[in-house]
């Protein structure tokens, strides 16, 4: 899987004539990037990604993959779902087969590919989802997450360049989610780019490189600790700031952290706060 760039030029989408959904929306993929989308319910989030993976043609504007249009032709569409996958909110609109290893070869055997193609990309996909152990599984026995992860596979096993995931973690448990984001980091390592909606901002905070919130139509992208500290654009959005750089405001209210202190996470956080805590009492750093 080579890398390529994947962006939305000015999309324009609306349904039988009601308000546009999208209006003007705009979006870069850099290669090997990390891209958290989020807005509020209905803003056009999962329209957004549909028109990225050709699902949709958009009444205006255009998708392009390396700078190339996308061509909403037999032809055009095949080339780019070699390119482009998307797993869609619900696993259920996308598993086939009664079990899983054949629903995870669904893709390689209808792109005509011969045996031993189909099941190195089966096995492969198994393994980089963490769900070998599943293989025989029937999918109607499987849990929600595991769901999740064998229509994640049968998108992999057709080796995109750019993987786009609509709420991976919607009805995850805690475990789930852990889950699903170790099977991320196996995909980042086998150079597959990840675009991912959610409503989790402190997880768009801490995994993304470039967060791009859907508001009024349009997509406003930039870095994520400087969107995501944007009161008036989150509240717009109809979102909350993230709880690190929430807390870490109030820490530097009350001269627990310095000002400017704007954590990702957790542990970035701890740091600071360690940092802070060692200077004043001069104690070990890190303690």
């Amino acid at each position: 899987m080579s890398h390529r760039t994947l962006a939305a030029r000015d999309l324009e989408v609306r349904y039988q004539g009601g308000p546009p959904v999208l209006a003007g929306a705009s979006l870069s993929v850099p290669a090997a990037a990390r891209v958290a989308l989020l807005g509020a319910n209905g803003s056009g989030k999962t329209t957004l990604l549909r028109c990225l993976s050709g699902a949709i043609v958009p009444d205006g504007g255009r998708v392009e993959i390396d700078d190339v249009a996308l061509r909403h032709n037999r032809s055009g569409l095949r080339a780019h779902r070699q390119e482009v996958q998307l797993v869609l909110q619900d696993p259920d609109d996308q598993l086939f087969s009664v079990d899983v290893y054949r629903d995870v070869a669904y893709g390689p055997v209808n792109l005509g590919l011969g045996p031993d193609e189909v099941r190195e990309r089966t096995e492969a996909a198994l393994e980089v989802m963490g769900i070998d152990h599943l293989r025989s599984r029937p999918t109607h026995q499987l849990s929600h997450g595991e769901r999740k992860r064998v229509a994640t596979a049968g998108a992999v096993a057709m080796r995109p360049c750019i993987l786009l995931l609509d709420e991976p973690t919607a009805g995850l448990d805690p475990q789930g989610v852990d889950e699903m984001f170790a099977a991320l980091y196996r995909l980042e390592n086998h150079h597959t780019t990840v675009v991912l909606s959610t409503h989790d901002v402190a997880l768009a905070l801490e995994w993304s490189h470039s967060v791009a919130v859907v508001v009024d139509g349009a997509v406003v992208q930039g870095d994520p600790v400087t969107l995501l500290s944007d009161a008036d654009l989150l509240a717009r959005a109809r979102l909350r700031t993230p709880w690190p750089l929430a807390l870490a405001a109030d820490l530097v209210r009350d001269g627990l952290l310095e000002p400017g202190s704007r954590p990702r996470g957790a542990a970035e956080l701890r740091k600071m706060l360690r940092g802070k805590v060692g200077g004043k009492a001069g104690g070990r750093p890190g303690y």
